[in-house]
C-alpha cells in the first residue's frame, strides 16, 4: 500500500509541475502575440495572402505561423526554399509551387541539390518528375532518354534534362554526372506516354506543381478562423487561437475578456504553488516507499518469462560490481552475470532516477516476449515490476558489438572485421529488422552500438526499450526525445511520426558505418562532417566513393569489394532520403543487400547485352514491373540512385565547388 502511494505523491507532484510550467508559458505567450501580429500579409500586391501555417522570415510573425513553413520576400516574389509560391489555398490546404531559377545563357533550370520539403505531399495522381543532371560528360544518357541543355558555357561540364514516371528511376546507361536535382511536375491527363520530344519542359517548369500539407492543428485553425480568430502558436507546436479581443482559445467568441483570463491564470497559479508546498510538506513526513519483501520475488513466470528475485541477480553480477560492467546507455547500465544454473547472462539495471523505467521495462518485456528470431537477442527473464530494481536478464553476447570492432576498443585492424564479416553483418541486421517490421514492431534506435555479435559474428540486434507495436499502415507520434543523434529520422523532427521508413534511415547510417568505419556523429571531424550521414550524402553525389569508403576494407585493390562497397553506398543512400515515401522498404533492402553478395544487377547486364535494349523497350512499365525495376541494384553511379535530400545543414565545400563550376 505504501509503495503504491508514494508513486501516487510522486505522480501528483509532477503533475503540478507541469501545470505550473504550462501556464507561465501560457501567460508569457497571451501577453507578448496579440492578435493583430498574425494578420495576413503579401511580398507584392499579385502575391498570395501569408497566413498560419506559413509566416514570413524576420518579421516576428513566428508565432503566427508553423515550423518548416516559413517563407520569405525577394523581390517581390514568396519564395520558399529555392521555389517560387504561386498560390496558397487555405480551404483546400494546398499551394502551389514553380521554379524561378534561370541562368545567364536563358537556360531554365532548378539549381543543382534543389529538392522540395519532405513533409508536403503531392495531392494530383498525374506527376512526372523532370530529373536535372549537371556536371556530366558528354556522352551521358539513360534508358528514358534525355535531352542537353543550354546552361552551361561549354567545355565537358554539360546539363541534361530526363522525364520519368513518378516510380520511374532515371538509370544511367554511358557517361557519368557530378549533381543532380528533381522536381515534380504535372502533367494534364490523357497526354500518352509524353516524352521530351511531345512536351515543353520549361512550360511545365512555369506552371509549377501543387503540394498539400497534413498538420494535427488543421481542424483546430479551420475553427478559429471559422470564429474571427487567427491561428498560431504557443511555443514550439501547441496550436492557439488569437482573438480580437486580445484572448486567446482554441476558438473565439468565448465571452471571457483576456485580462480576465490573465488574472484568473495567475489565481490558479498561487492555488497550484500553495498545494505543491503542501504536499512537499506531507512527502517529507511519511516513511520511506517500502521495498517488496522476498515472498513478492517468488520465481514465477510474468509474460511467459522468468521472474528472478534482486538478491539472485545482486549475487550473479557480484553485487553489480564495476568490473562486471558491459555497457552503459540513455536508460541503463549493462552488467556481465552467472547464474546458479552455469548460464552466462547479461543483467540491465534500468536507473532509479528515470520516471520512464517501468514504462521501458513493461515495454520489453512485453516486446521481446513475443518475438522469436535468430538474429534478436533473446530474454531470459526479469524481476517482478513491483521490485525495488528492475532488471531484466538476457543472453549473454561475448563478442561486444558492432560500434566495437569498427571505431572502437576492438576496432584496431580491419582484420578483425574485414568486408565479408561486415557485409554479413549488414545482411542479419536486415533480417531481423525485416522480421520486426513484419510483426509490427518499429524498433526506433537502430545503431552499431545495438547490434551485438556473438564468436561467429553472428548478429543478435538488442535493446528494445524505445520500441514500438504499431497497427499495418499506421505511425507513431510521439514528442518525447527518441533515438540516437546521428541515426534518428530527420523526418521525426518536422512531424514527430516514426513509421517503419524511420528503423530504414537508421539502418542507412549502419551501412555508411560498415563501408566507412567512421561514427555517426563525430565532433572531432570538420563542421561539415560531423554528422556521418550528411558527409556520405555530399560524397555520393560527386561520386567521391574514395574518401568515404575505408581503402583498408580492400576498396582500391579488390574489385569485388570495389563493386559490393560502392553498390552498398548506393543503397544506403536510398535509405538516407529525407523524404520517407523515397527510402525503401526494408524487404525491399533485404532484398538489394542479398544481390549484392550474390552480384546480381541483372537490369545492367541486360542493357550491356547486344539485345538488352531490345528486351528493356518491351517491358512494359504500367504494372508491377515498374516496382521491380525500382527495386533491383541499377548502376554504380550515384545519379542512378539520387533522389530527393534537403539537407538542413550548409554544404560541404566539396559541393560548393562543385556547384560553382556547374
Amino acid at each position: 500500500m505504501g509503495l503504491h502511494f508514494c508513486d501516487d505523491i510522486t505522480r501528483l507532484l509532477l503533475h503540478v509541475r507541469f501545470h505550473i510550467l504550462f501556464l507561465a508559458i501560457l501567460v508569457e505567450a497571451v501577453q507578448s502575440v496579440k492578435y493583430e501580429d498574425c494578420e495576413a500579409t503579401r511580398c507584392s500586391k499579385r502575391g498570395p495572402n501569408v497566413s498560419y501555417p506559413f509566416y514570413v522570415r524576420g518579421k516576428g510573425k513566428e508565432l503566427c505561423g508553423y515550423p518548416g513553413f516559413e517563407v520569405s520576400c525577394e523581390g517581390g516574389e514568396t519564395m520558399y526554399d529555392n521555389f517560387s509560391i504561386r498560390s496558397i489555398s487555405y480551404e483546400k490546404w494546398s499551394f502551389k509551387l514553380a521554379i524561378q531559377y534561370m541562368n545567364n545563357a536563358g537556360c531554365l533550370a532548378p539549381r543543382p541539390l534543389t529538392y522540395y520539403r519532405e513533409k508536403l505531399f503531392q495531392n494530383s495522381s498525374f506527376h512526372y518528375y523532370l530529373w536535372f543532371f549537371y556536371g556530366c560528360t558528354s556522352t551521358f544518357s539513360t534508358r528514358f532518354g534525355q535531352a542537353r541543355l543550354n546552361c552551361t558555357s561549354g567545355g565537358s561540364n554539360h546539363t541534361f534534362v530526363v522525364l520519368t514516371r513518378k516510380e520511374g528511376w532515371p538509370m544511367q546507361k554511358n557517361g557519368s554526372c557530378q549533381l543532380s536535382s528533381t522536381i515534380p511536375v504535372e502533367m494534364k491527363e490523357g497526354i500518352p506516354n509524353p516524352t521530351l520530344e511531345s512536351i515543353n519542359y520549361t512550360m511545365l517548369l512555369r506552371n509549377g506543381f501543387t503540394m498539400n500539407w497534413t498538420l494535427l492543428t488543421k481542424e483546430s485553425c479551420a475553427k478559429c478562423r471559422h470564429s474571427g480568430g487567427r491561428c498560431g502558436r504557443l511555443n514550439d507546436r501547441e496550436f492557439v487561437c488569437y482573438c480580437s479581443d486580445g484572448s486567446s482559445h482554441e476558438k473565439c467568441g468565448a465571452g471571457i475578456g483576456g485580462s480576465i483570463i490573465v488574472l484568473c491564470l495567475f489565481i490558479y497559479m498561487i492555488y497550484l504553488r500553495r498545494k505543491y508546498a503542501s504536499l512537499k510538506f506531507q512527502l517529507k513526513n511519511i516513511t520511506p516507499c517500502p521495498s517488496p519483501g522476498p515472498d513478492m520475488e517468488e520465481s514465477s513466470v510474468y509474460f511467459e518469462v522468468a521472474i528472478f528475485t534482486s538478491r539472485e541477480l545482486e549475487e550473479a553480477t557480484n553485487h553489480f560490481a564495476s568490473s562486471h560492467e558491459l555497457a552503459d546507455g540513455g536508460f541503463g547500465t549493462v552488467y556481465y552475470g552467472k547464474l546458479r544454473d552455469g548460464r552466462e547472462v547479461a543483467v540491465k539495471r534500468l536507473y532509479e532516477h528515470s520516471h520512464r523505467r517501468v514504462k521501458q521495462f513493461m515495454n520489453e518485456v512485453e516486446i521481446l516476449t513475443r518475438l522469436r528470431h535468430n538474429n534478436l537477442v533473446s530474454l531470459y527473464g526479469c524481476t517482478s515490476r513491483h521490485s525495488r530494481e528492475l532488471l531484466l536478464v538476457y543472453e549473454y553476447i561475448s563478442n561486444g558489438t558492432v560500434a566495437d570492432h569498427i571505431h572502437g576498443q576492438q576496432g584496431n585492424s580491419p582484420a578483425t572485421l574485414p568486408w565479408q564479416i561486415r557485409m554479413n553483418i549488414a545482411i542479419e541486421t536486415a533480417t531481423a529488422l525485416n522480421y520486426l517490421h513484419a510483426s509490427d514492431i518499429i524498433h526506433r534506435d537502430v545503431k552499431t552500438d545495438n547490434i551485438l555479435l556473438d564468436k561467429n559474428f553472428g548478429v543478435k540486434v538488442a535493446d528494445f526499450g524505445l520500441s514500438r507495436l504499431f497497427p499495418n499502415g499506421v505511425s507513431h507520434i510521439t514528442t518525447a526525445p527518441q533515438g540516437t543523434p546521428g541515426y534518428v529520422d530527420p523526418e521525426y523532427y518536422q512531424c514527430y511520426q516514426l513509421t517503419e521508413k524511420s528503423d530504414v534511415y537508421s539502418f542507412g547510417v549502419v551501412l555508411i558505418e560498415l563501408i566507412s568505419s567512421m561514427p555517426a556523429v563525430d565532433i572531432s571531424r570538420e563542421r561539415h562532417e560531423i554528422n556521418l550521414a550528411i558527409f556520405a550524402i555530399n560524397k555520393i553525389q560527386t561520386c567521391a566513393f574514395g574518401e568515404l569508403i575505408d581503402r583498408t576494407l580492400g576498396f582500391e585493390s579488390d574489385s569485388e569489394v570495389h563493386r559490393m562497397t560502392t553498390s552498398v553506398a548506393e543503397l544506403a543512400f536510398r535509405c538516407l532520403q529525407q523524404e520517407k515515401e523515397m527510402r525503401p522498404l526494408m524487404d525491399e533492402v533485404l532484398e538489394e543487400l542479398k544481390a549484392i553478395m550474390r552480384d546480381e544487377n541483372v537490369v545492367t547486364k541486360a542493357l550491356n547485352a547486344d539485345e538488352g535494349e531490345d528486351a528493356l523497350a518491351s517491358f512494359p512499365m504500367d504494372n508491377d514491373n515498374v516496382q521491380l525495376l525500382k527495386n533491383m541494384q541499377l548502376t554504380h553511379s550515384p545519379v542512378s540512385v539520387t533522389q530527393k535530400w534537403a539537407s538542413s545543414c550548409s554544404t560541404c565545400s566539396s559541393c560548393s565547388a562543385a556547384v560553382a563550376d556547374v
